[in-house]
């Protein structure tokens, strides 16, 4: 396998692509208030009060029911990608249309006691509805409602991608990341709008960084590595936060995992061996064969990001050619470190030098027997220190997180 300080190959994940974001149900809901159609339902309403994203505005007072729609932002803008939520204050809705600009209709049901109304489908992005309501008050009055109100750009809004998975088991090394899709400027407020809580409790501090791809990527770690059974809660509060350049989050995400059995191993590059501990205890010694001169594995703690039973690795995707190039057509047993190119792996074809020569292009590679039995026993977040070898592997190329000392780690937080 290639040195993982040269590009990644093609066809290999940066990290392990688990999901496509989809936009949670959002918490902060701006009040808009409809005009009452005391007048003909031509003339056009009064323009409601506007809101700071994330708060809400006051309806406007009459003496017939009001209506509000959510989730929203700045008077009418609307967050997109949710289905939209109508409520009744004062009354009970018989009747709820919502009309995009296009003339496609929003269908939608009413709640049992009338008194709210939500879309079946999502809201589009850059789209404008025409909202009608006809509202029965506690006296049997009847009112109509209308209003107009505009989904934010896609342009306008920003999302992270977050790691781990929802649900998901991992190892003790494990931090939580985000990386988000578009740049964040105003640090500090994405920040504010984060958290994330442990049980047992433990200290941790999020650091910001540049990803591989060059987009904005936070981090978050304790001190020491996740104690195994730690359950953690990853909570993103990002609706209406302003992001600076006229970019707004969408997202509101409570995600849970769980810290599994602590597996650590230890490739001493010098001795060419791997001894992998489990629970504190070591419990098997590996030859292997490490990245030969030139081409030497990364030094420092990785982490695991995938497991791969069978890849192709072929020198041309990362630029090798001439005498170093190969094509190797089924690589067994193949552990991913780092989205340059570190794997741990099967390596038949170097049978001989394990324990006594290292010969690869940056990979860990051991016998067939070995790299499956290894192969079982990590799982994605379980940190590999390499010793002994030359250059840290940097922060970012992977969860290169354990490499930085505690203090310099918190300064990274735009918090302070």
């Amino acid at each position: 396998m290639t040195d993982s300080r040269r590009e990644r190959r093609t066809g290999v994940n940066r990290r392990p692509q688990r999901r496509t974001l989809g936009h949670a149900a959002l918490v902060a809901a701006a009040l808009v208030a409809l005009a009452a159609c005391t007048q003909p339902a031509s003339e056009s309403p009064p323009a409601p009060t506007s809101a700071s994203p994330g708060t809400r505005a006051p309806a406007a007072q009459s003496d017939t029911a009001s209506v509000t729609f959510s989730p929203a932002m700045a008077g009418r803008k609307v967050i997109p990608g949710e289905p939209l939520t109508v409520e009744s204050r004062g009354g009970r809705f018989t009747s709820v249309s919502v009309t995009a600009d296009d003339g496609r209709t929003l269908d939608g049901s009413l709640s049992a006691d009338g008194t709210s109304w939500t879309s079946s489908l999502a809201t589009d992005y850059a789209t404008t509805y025409a909202l009608k309501a006809r509202i029965k008050s506690s006296d049997d009055s009847t009112a109509t409602r209308t209003s107009t109100f505009t989904t934010l750009s896609k342009q306008k809004t920003f999302v992270g991608e977050y790691y781990p998975d929802k649900g998901a088991t991992v190892g003790v090394a494990m931090p939580v990341s985000i990386v988000f899709n578009k740049p964040v400027h105003d640090k500090a407020a994405v920040e504010r709008g984060l958290k994330v809580t442990a049980a047992p409790a433990v200290e941790g501090a999020w650091s910001w960084m540049k990803d591989r791809n060059g987009k904005d990527r936070i981090d978050y770690r304790p001190e020491k590595y996740w104690a195994p059974g730690t359950k953690v809660t990853l909570e993103m509060d990002l609706v209406g936060v302003n992001a600076g350049g006229g970019l707004y989050g969408i997202q509101n995400r409570k995600v849970g995992f769980t810290v599994g059995a602590s597996v650590i191993s230890t490739v001493d590059v010098v001795k060419k061996t791997m001894t992998v501990a489990e629970n504190g205890r070591a419990i098997r010694t590996l030859p292997v064969s490490t990245g030969k001169k030139g081409f030497e594995t990364w030094n420092g703690t990785m982490v695991v990001l995938s497991k791969v039973p069978t890849i192709r690795m072929n020198s041309a995707s990362v630029g090798i050619f001439g005498p170093e190039a190969y094509d190797l057509g089924e690589v067994k047993w193949d552990v991913q470190l780092t989205p340059s190119g570190t794997y741990i792996h099967a390596a038949p074809w170097n049978e001989g030098k394990f324990g006594r020569v290292n010969g690869s292009h940056g990979c860990i590679g051991m016998s067939t027997a070995d790299a499956k039995w290894f192969f079982g026993k990590v799982k994605v977040g379980d940190p590999v220190a390499v010793v002994n070898s030359k250059d840290t592997v940097a922060t970012n190329n992977g969860y290169g997180d354990w490499n930085i000392g505690w203090k310099t780690w918190q300064q990274g937080s735009a918090l302070g």
